[in-house]
This record gives C-alpha cells, structure tokens and sequence, in this order.
C-alpha cells in the first residue's frame, strides 16, 4: 500500500533565505519557519509553543524565495518530510528533518516594489487558486520532477 508524505504549514520566517547555486546549474534555498501554537493552561495563563521548520526550496521557487522572501515574512507551505542521517566526528549517530517546499504562498501585503500579485507560478498549470479573504497572496509551485502519475483520475 502506499502512502502518504505530506505537509502543510503556515508560519512566519525566522531569517532570510540562504541561496546557494550549484554547480549544475539548480539552486537551493534554505529557509527557516516558525509556527506557533497558543493556548490557555489550567490557570488561565496564555502559553505560546513555537516550532521551528527547515525548509527546503529548489530551482523556480529558490529563486522566487531569493527575490521575494525575507525575515518576518508570513507564508503558506506544502511539501514532504525529507530526513537525512549520518554519523559525526564522534561517531554519534545524527538526523536532520527538512521539508521539501512544493508549494508555496506568500500572506500578506503586495511584496515590496510591486510584483506579481495573485499570480501562480509555476511550469505546469496550477491545480486551484487560493480564495482571496481581502489580503494579498501569491501562489508558486515546484514542478513535479521526480512524481510519475499513472491514475485514471
């Protein structure tokens, strides 16, 4: 049976995008996202429990990320769980867990000096458009490179 790897979050960036660009010619940008959950406890005091979130953007959406995203900014994600182990120089056993961006939209405010507002991007057509509440929102997409698609429906 198969199953299932996906995500949705929707935080605010903990600091700007790094963008590295590969020798091969993709681009990668590594991005940090806060959500935070709030609650009252039993005495009525308000408690705050904030997660923090590797993402991790390639190609189309690295370069949006490099151009549009920057420190505080709010955004909407959907991508999968990537986790990578290994051992270091110790020889303590290690993992990391990312999340592999497919899917992305900016919340908010037009980003700065205009842009493309309300405009999915990406390299095949876009699957629905988010419903507008009053507030501005752009919508981009990671190409599906590695999905292969048989279904009937």
């Amino acid at each position: 049976m198969a199953g299932v790897n996906k995500v949705i979050l929707i935080g605010n960036l903990g600091k700007d995008p790094e963008v590295r660009y590969l020798e091969n010619g993709s681009v990668v940008a590594n991005v940090t996202l806060a959500t935070t959950e709030s609650y009252k406890d039993k005495a009525g005091n308000r408690i705050d429990n904030t997660e923090w979130h590797d993402l991790e953007m390639w190609d189309g959406l690295a370069k949006i990320a490099e151009q549009y995203l920057s420190k505080g900014k709010s955004i909407y994600v959907e991508g999968r769980i990537k986790s990578d182990t290994w051992q270091d120089d110790q020889g303590n056993n290690r993992k990391r867990i990312r999340i592999r961006v497919q899917n992305m939209t900016m919340l908010g405010g037009a980003p700065a000096g205009g842009g493309m507002v309300n405009q999915p991007v990406s390299s095949k057509p876009p699957v629905s458009e988010p419903q507008s509440t009053g507030s501005s929102t752009q919508t981009f997409e990671q190409p599906a490179d590695d999905v292969t698609d048989d279904l009937p429906f």
